[in-house]
């Protein structure tokens, strides 16, 4: 693959973090590259496999001349820079939930439905991190036996709220872990602040993200309309329950998946592969 300049916005994030780790580990050709973030990142200096690189604050960086951007900096920003990337001939891959469920823009699971990227405007968006792993799982076995409805409950860690939940749950759990008498009885934390309704040290919530008009959490309606769309399945009826449990990082989900027709377990695990 020939080299590509590649910008990774919101760079000092957990994802941004990810992201470039990733970029490492799998030797992605990598021309040039560049870091952008807010204001209050811009000037940090961080290491990388191609140098030590300069965060650049988003508002101010021109992106004219690189090849991809990988944003993962929250919706707003990606709503409002997004946009002007595209417009410099950069290749946007959204990580925020701003386009999803836009019908102009692909949602796309490798592997589950590659073909829908090659239809992008220059932004491509990825799912939420818990449609994108049920998918690797319902999208070859859709393709064999169409899926009716799925009951699905996932199990999610605090890095899903980013670095602010890490951080969160290592305040609350080492101020719990201080008093094992208080804890072993159920002991309480104040909750980190603008975090979540109830402290997470120890606890496992039932309710991931906030609550909709639908009566779901966010976190679970995207489940229901992501999943529809990745599929092209407007019709699978999707039950979701969404929990936030006191891991740092790792999501698990628990699902049971109705078809049109019986599916034999060896037809299953061949789908599977």
């Amino acid at each position: 693959m020939a080299e590509r300049d590649v910008v990774v916005v919101g760079a000092t994030g957990a994802v941004g973090r990810t992201m470039l780790s990733i970029l490492e580990a799998r030797n992605f050709p990598v021309g040039e590259l560049r870091l952008m973030a807010s204001a209050r990142s811009a000037g940090q200096k961080v290491s990388t496999r191609w140098g030590e690189i300069e965060v650049e604050d988003l508002v101010d960086a021109n992106p004219a001349g690189m090849d991809i951007a990988l944003f993962s900096a929250g919706g707003a920003r990606s709503k409002e820079h997004a946009p002007r990337f595209v417009e410099e001939g950069v290749l946007v891959v959204d990580n925020s939930s701003a386009f999803r469920m836009d019908p102009d823009v692909p949602l796309v699971v490798a592997q589950v439905n590659d073909h829908a990227a090659a239809d992008h405007q220059g932004i491509i968006a990825n799912p939420n991190c818990t449609t994108m792993v049920l998918m690797m799982a319902a999208g070859p076995l859709h393709r064999t036996h169409r899926i009716r409805r799925m009951v699905a409950t996932t199990y999610q860690s605090v890095s899903g709220s980013g670095m602010a939940g890490m951080e969160g749950l290592a305040d609350e759990a080492a101020a719990l872990i201080k008093d094992r008498d208080a804890l072993a009885k159920g002991g309480w934390v104040d909750p980190s602040e603008g975090l979540y309704e109830r402290p997470i040290g120890f606890n496992v919530l039932p309710m991931a993200g906030t609550v909709t008009e639908h009566g779901y959490t966010d976190e679970e309606w995207k489940l229901v309309n992501e999943t529809r769309k990745i599929l092209d399945a407007p019709d699978i009826a999707v039950e979701p329950t969404c929990v936030r449990v006191p891991v740092m990082v790792g999501h698990g989900i628990a699902a049971s998946i109705f078809f049109d027709r019986p599916l034999d377990a060896a037809t299953a695990r061949a789908a599977l592969g």
